[in-house]
């Protein structure tokens, strides 16, 4: 079955995605943050999901909402409100920890917790899973066999380039079956000088300048025929959010670059290319936007 699904004018559906989890959960800034002090932190969730999903209606678009167990269990009625809104909800896991630094029977604990915690709030199925950081890599293969067994259909976990903190750049460039059914749908990258280039959003989105991230969709969906995968944290959109104290130089410019100029690039995005979520466009194949 081929991943690609067109629609009007020719133009690829491709699939957004958004990271459901705060600033305090990123992976970079655990050092500075001890994970016992999370919830004596005022979350800022809740604001900027809902400013993403007045953006996403506003546009006519779903997307896919990988939620953090944490989140949902604080704010169900906000996980709620993104299952009405017509957008799939996967998971992130549950307490967002690297997988990769897990056992494989406590990574299986945690996202078949968080499959289960997201099912029991909205009573649908919850298809898809994505490790937090892309934490799945040639050191742990095991975990695939995990978010087979815990009953997920399809994970976006792999990233394939090279990078400090994760990536796995021998992997496919394109989503294949990984494990007997279960689908891996790598980030997007584009092949260049014998190399994979990050071209999937994140901190990449906001550093490189808005005309890349739209020339690298482009040969992904014109040459290599293929829908692109999209992702953002809701803190993205946020330039007010706190400053944490004692962060690294490498650590501060990743995290804090150009957060005021994410909403406007986003929402250039969201016009210049057709979005729809994670498990349509790749699960369906008669799927069209």
């Amino acid at each position: 079955m081929s991943p690609v699904h067109r629609m009007g004018f020719d133009r690829t559906v491709n699939a957004l995605t958004i990271d459901v989890e705060d600033y305090f959960h990123v992976s970079a800034l655990a050092p500075h943050i001890p994970r016992s002090h999370w919830s004596d932190i005022p979350c800022r969730i809740e604001l900027n999901i809902e400013r993403i999903l007045a953006m996403l209606e506003q546009n006519g678009i779903t997307a896919t909402f990988f939620t953090l167990g944490w989140v949902a269990v604080r704010y169900p009625e906000l996980v709620r409100r993104i299952v009405a809104g017509g957008h799939e909800l996967a998971s992130h896991g549950y307490a967002h920890l690297r997988a990769s630094e897990q056992s494989p029977e406590a990574f299986l604990a945690d996202i078949h917790l968080a499959k289960l915690v997201l099912e029991d709030l909205v009573g649908i199925e919850v298809k898809g899973y994505r490790a937090p950081s892309f934490s799945i890599g040639s050191s742990n293969p095991w975990a695939l066999d995990c978010i087979e067994q815990a009953g997920y259909r399809y994970s976006s976990s792999i990233y394939p380039i090279s990078h400090d903190h994760y990536g796995m750049p021998d992997s496919p460039r394109f989503a294949y079956l990984s494990r007997g059914s279960l689908l891996e749908i790598p980030v997007t990258t584009v092949r260049l000088l014998q190399k994979n280039w990050p071209a999937g959003g994140g901190g990449y989105f906001r550093l490189m300048p808005y005309a890349w991230s739209v020339w690298c969709i482009r040969r992904v969906n014109d040459v290599d025929r293929q829908p692109a995968i999209f992702y953002f944290h809701p803190w993205e959109m946020d330039p007010d959010q706190p400053r944490v104290d004692g962060v690294g130089v490498k650590t501060r410019f990743r995290h804090y670059v150009n957060l005021g100029r994410m909403e406007h690039r986003l929402r250039r995005l969201l016009g210049d290319f057709a979005w729809g979520r994670a498990d349509q466009v790749f699960l369906e194949p008669s799927y069209d936007a």
